[in-house]
Order: structure tokens, then sequence, then C-alpha cells
């Protein structure tokens, strides 16, 4: 199990030497969350205090994918970051160059080395490469899989 809370203090040192301004009125133990099974971490804004959260299965894998996870969310607590926007999208650039990490608005299960919770509803093949991109949710996608090619230029089928 990782110790998120000594992580973060790392992270949050790691971005005051690239000259990020970080907020100072972060709380120091990161949260965790037993029930998220679709984000990584979450940063909120109560009472003065910037509150971190992480998902205990993420806290429960490799370092990697929490530290990472914590960087992210400590971006959030820069002034004008509380979204994806390009102010937050430089700092995430600037920490990825320094520190090899691979910050971005969304991330894979696979990237982050946890499991997946939940199982998909919907499995397309590519016809050319045999790659599969699972979906939980119905979508143009997964109804009109002809519509779409994969990157590789072949066509997807439904498999589920």
């Amino acid at each position: 199990m990782n110790d998120c809370d000594a992580l973060l203090q790392a992270v949050l040192r790691e971005a005051e030497a690239l000259g990020i301004p970080v907020s100072q009125n972060i709380d120091p133990e990161v949260k965790r969350n037993r029930r998220a099974a679709r984000r990584f971490g979450c940063c909120r804004f109560r009472e003065g205090r910037f509150e971190i959260e992480v998902a205990q299965r993420l806290a429960e894998g490799p370092e990697a994918g929490c530290r990472e996870t914590l960087a992210h969310e400590a971006l959030h607590t820069c002034c004008g970051c509380r979204n994806h926007g390009k102010r937050w999208q430089s700092y995430a650039a600037k920490m990825n160059a320094a520190y090899g990490y691979t910050i971005s608005r969304t991330s894979t299960n696979e990237k982050m080395g946890v499991e997946e919770l939940r199982s998909p509803n919907y499995i397309l093949r590519c016809t050319r490469c045999g790659a599969e991109f699972h979906r939980l949710r119905a979508s143009q996608l997964t109804r009109h899989p002809e519509r779409y090619r994969c990157r590789c230029g072949g066509s997807l089928t439904r498999v589920l």
C-alpha cells in the first residue's frame, strides 16, 4: 500500500521546484475512496482548503500511478486550474518533461496499473489489427461501428 500522504508532499515539492504555484492550503491527508470505479482522483475545495482524494484501488496499486494522480490533482489547486484548461495543461507539460510523468486529462486502468472494476457492455474489434475497444455505455460507435475506423485504417465490428 502506498503512503499517499508522503507521495503528495513529494509531488508538491516537485511542482514548487519548477515554479508551479500550487496552493499552500492543501490538506496534507489524502482521502481514500473505496467506491470509486471510474475515476482515479479528485480535488475538492472545502472550507478554504483543498482536499485531494484517490481511489483505494489506486492507493493499493503501483506507486507510479498513485504519484501521477496526486500530481494531476495537485495541479488543480493552482489559481485558474480547476478545469483542464490551457494553464493546467502547461503545468502538466512542465511536470511531464521534468519528471517523466504522463499527466493528462484522463487515463486508463492499464496505464495506472490497476484492474478494471467494471466489465464492458460493448466490445469492438478491428478486422485488420485485432485491437479491441471496450465501452461501458451505448454510443454512436457501439450502434454503428461500420462508420468508424481503427488507427491502423481497419474497420470495426462489434463483438459484444
